[in-house]
């Protein structure tokens, strides 16, 4: 049996025929397995759905409760039969609830990663190895410029830069799922004790994080706040939202972004970030090459990113290699600013003395 008779890449996304199953697929289907609730890989419409429970969580936070025709929560390391291909989820350490997805069929083991980072995370269960025959990979930062510098020391400079600028506010600019949440963690690690303040568009998600046991201590939402109060603040946001009104009500604001992107210092321009934050919930290109190595497969698939340099590493190191050439993936900022303006809309505020969180906040 060949790889391509169990998974092969479709214009909806990789699909397991003997399965009967979608892997992220990009258009409605059947049945879906889904490895992490980002926007670009999670979305509504499929008949079914089979995710962690946290993702699917997301997912109905995200879409309402009518997002799936019926859905079913698998644990980490649970093996279920689907017409006879044998899939289990592992780990990824992208986001919370993030996995891995094994595809095993008559021996023949094939992993498709989704998003992953092999760097720890304390909102996230960590990256585990799994051995394959084929393995999967994304490519976000699949160049060897990407070499993502330590997130510690970069919380560091967010922390110096507002110890610098006391009459200043400090705006970070982080997606709405998972990397918001690490950074206020790491800040809290870090030992800052003070509120964090949080765009409202960010609420919902962020209390779901606090009720999975997720510390981040103490979190305010902006709305309400004196201009004079926001001094000396972090407060963390979308990334669109530092250039539209809502910035205007703090004080002289210090743009800050936390992302692998902010390695590329025309990015930083171009957005006009005067604290780039080089913290990234995807691989680097040593992450990706060293997970590729470890997890003994034979024969690469690299999907959304940079996949001809990752192809022409995988094959020069004797290893049988494809781009997938699948669209739809990798935009999962475009793709969260929607689901943030719609979180913003629809759903009430638990945060306390607030009311309900808004696109506005």
């Amino acid at each position: 049996m060949r790889p391509e008779d169990i998974l092969v890449p479709t214009p909806s996304g990789v699909c397991c025929k003997p399965g009967g199953f979608h892997i992220d697929p990009t258009r409605p289907v059947a049945k879906a397995l889904i490895t992490h609730g980002h926007s670009d890989h999670a979305r509504a419409g499929h008949g079914a759905v089979l995710a962690t429970q946290e993702t699917l969580d997301i997912m109905r936070l995200r879409y309402g409760d009518g997002f799936a025709g019926t859905t079913q929560a698998v644990r980490y390391g649970e093996t279920l039969d689907l017409d006879g291909v044998r899939v289990s989820f592992h780990p990824a350490g992208h986001v919370l609830g993030s996995a891995q997805i094994l595809v095993d069929k008559d021996g023949l083991r094939l992993v498709a990663s989704g998003d992953y980072k092999d760097v720890p995370d304390p909102t996230c269960a960590p990256f585990e190895t799994v051995q394959c025959d084929v393995f999967i990979t994304e490519a976000t930062f699949g160049l060897p410029v990407f070499r993502h510098h330590d997130a510690a020391g970069e919380i560091g400079k967010l922390l110096h830069s507002v110890a610098l600028f006391p009459e200043r506010a400090h705006l970070v600019g982080a997606y709405s799922l998972g990397k918001a949440q690490r950074v206020m963690a790491m800040l809290r690690a870090a030992g800052y004790d003070k509120p964090i303040y949080l765009h409202g568009a960010m609420e919902t998600i962020t209390r779901y994080y606090q009720s999975r046991g997720i510390d981040l201590g103490e979190v305010e939402l902006v709305r309400g706040a004196k201009k004079s109060e926001l001094a000396g603040t972090i407060t963390i946001c979308p990334p669109s939202a530092m250039g539209d009104l809502w910035s205007r009500r703090f004080p002289d604001p210090v743009a800050a972004f936390a992302s692998g992107w902010m390695r590329v210092r025309a990015r930083a321009r171009q957005r006009g970030i005067t604290l780039p934050l080089v913290i990234s919930d995807h691989a680097d290109w040593d992450g990706l090459t060293a997970t590729i190595v470890a997890t003994g497969a034979s024969e690469v698939w690299v999907t959304h990113g940079q996949e001809d340099a990752l192809v022409h590493w995988s094959r020069s190191k004797g290893l049988k290699a494809r781009p997938l050439d699948i669209v739809g993936y990798g935009d999962e900022e475009e793709a969260d600013v929607v689901a943030d303006a719609d979180e913003g809309l629809t759903v009430p505020s638990p945060l306390a003395g607030e009311g309900q969180g808004g696109g506005s906040s």
